[in-house]
């Protein structure tokens, strides 16, 4: 026997949905509104240097990058889509390569209190080292810009990494690590049904942080190093002809492709916990 919804019950249900559907979209909606009209009154009344969101759309050079995000015509001379593309291939590399290191070395250091000891010292130093400190050290070392704009992302983006899974593998609870020897568990099913599942959130935590600072630094090196096709030489090839309008386009793109990258991880995070 099946049940239907009387139509008073329908028109609540729909009325509810519609009300959780305008409290998500509205406000951001209308928070995005007003930045723009704010914006286009300080420009307009002259009072900050750059141009606001309608001249932007009226210039004609960067309203063609906005409609014309996959042209080419030439490895410099790309839409801002392709240079998106070419910078998160190299954070792509970068990046996996200092999860891998990091959560290893995270493991290492938060088993072990004489490792934690001996290097966190070390740790803390590189880590308040900025990315553009390490950019012409990667390029005197490397004597390429490919790998050391690798190098830069790598560098910048191991650290929340390493350091939140350490303090994840040392927050394992007592209790847990009692229970395994009592049952003699062997080490890899420890790591797997203890350490593992305590130590995730830490670990996420990190490469969410990890992820952000490696878009950074992707930034940071492509201005520095001349060349290289990707956002960052974009938008320093822009600023240097004066073109404030494609810079602002760019920085766009920049913050957009930033925030997608917190979701994803965001909802990649949360489906491996809900298993």
């Amino acid at each position: 026997m099946t049940t239907t919804l009387s139509s008073p019950a329908k028109s609540a249900t729909a009325k509810l949905d519609l009300a959780k559907y305008r409290d998500q979209i509205l406000p951001p909606v209308v928070g995005i509104v007003g930045f723009l009209l704010i914006w286009q009154l300080l420009a307009s009344a002259n009072l900050i240097r750059l141009p606001g969101p309608w001249d932007v759309w009226m210039d004609e050079r960067s309203r063609y990058l906005i409609l014309h995000p996959l042209y080419r015509n030439s490895n410099l001379d790309q839409g801002l889509l392709r240079q998106t593309l070419a910078s998160l291939q190299r954070v792509a590399i970068g990046y996996c390569s200092a999860a891998l290191v990091g959560i290893t070395l995270g493991i290492l250091v938060g088993s072990s209190v004489w490792i934690n000891r001996a290097l966190d010292p070390i740790f803390q130093f590189l880590r308040m080292v900025a990315p553009l400190a390490w950019v012409p050290i990667s390029l005197a070392a490397l004597q390429r810009n490919e790998p050391a704009a690798l190098f830069v992302i790598f560098i910048t983006s191991i650290w929340p990494i390493l350091i939140n899974t350490a303090v994840g593998v040392r927050q394992i609870p007592e209790d847990y690590i009692n229970v395994s020897k009592v049952l003699k568990l062997s080490k890899v099913d420890f790591f797997f049904k203890v350490l593992l599942p305590s130590a995730l959130p830490y670990m996420f935590t990190g490469l969410r942080i990890g992820i952000g600072l490696s878009w950074l630094a992707i930034i940071a090196a492509e201005i520095v190093m001349s060349g290289v096709p990707g956002i960052g030489f974009f938008i320093w090839d822009a600023y240097q002809q004066n073109y404030v309008t494609e810079i602002i386009v760019a920085v766009i793109y920049i913050g957009a492709v930033g925030l997608l990258l917190d979701r994803l991880m965001s909802v990649l995070q949360n489906k491996i916990a809900n298993q």
